[in-house]
């Protein structure tokens, strides 16, 4: 493989982690139905050491409204009560000294918004991290020892490369913000 098809690879790599973080932190954005992915940034108190509330319990969704945390072991119930308090996402949850249950309130309009907002915030960190990625590959290509003429080429490439993946980023905003706006 050749230095400019090395550069165009690591700048899709770069690209590529991009998205996938989006992906990840957009699942935590909260939609109209219950997601066990809601409870991704809770960490519980284990022994004394803060763990991932995953690591302590299955969570599962009974139904789209309900999220139910059955810990394996039942000494757990307060700490993963506390852990999802202290994770301040506005849960309140109860315990029937064998779960914790969170019932998920249906999204205000206001709040809808608030999550929309949020989402394009995440969108635009990914696309800043895309046109670094863009950057990083053009003055890597601009340190060869190339033709003009590849050189030119190279560039182009790079500049089709990241409008791929800025179009994808919007895509992957726009299903994000019909799944938040949809009651």
């Amino acid at each position: 493989m050749d230095e400019v098809e090395f550069i165009l690879e690591e700048a899709k790599e770069g690209m590529e982690k991009a998205i996938g973080h989006l992906k990840k932190q957009l699942s935590n954005i909260r939609a109209g139905k219950a997601s066990p992915n809601m409870l991704g940034s809770v960490m519980v108190e284990y022994y004394g050491a803060a763990t991932p509330l995953n690591q302590v319990a299955n969570v599962n969704t009974p139904d789209a409204r309900t999220l139910s945390i059955q810990p394996f072991e039942k000494s757990m119930i307060q700490e993963i009560e506390k852990g999802i308090m202290m994770a301040n996402l506005g849960f309140n949850p109860m315990n029937n000294g064998e779960s914790v249950i969170i019932n998920v309130p249906p999204l205000t309009e206001e709040r809808r918004k608030q999550l929309s907002k949020q989402a394009k915030a995440e969108a635009e960190d990914a696309k800043v991290g895309v046109r670094n990625d863009r950057k990083q590959a053009n003055q890597e290509l601009k340190k060869l020892d190339i033709s003009e003429d590849l050189l030119k080429g190279a560039e182009d490439d790079v500049q089709e490369l990241t409008d791929t993946y800025i179009e994808r980023i919007d895509n992957i905003l726009a299903i994000k913000e019909k799944e938040i706006m949809t009651v």
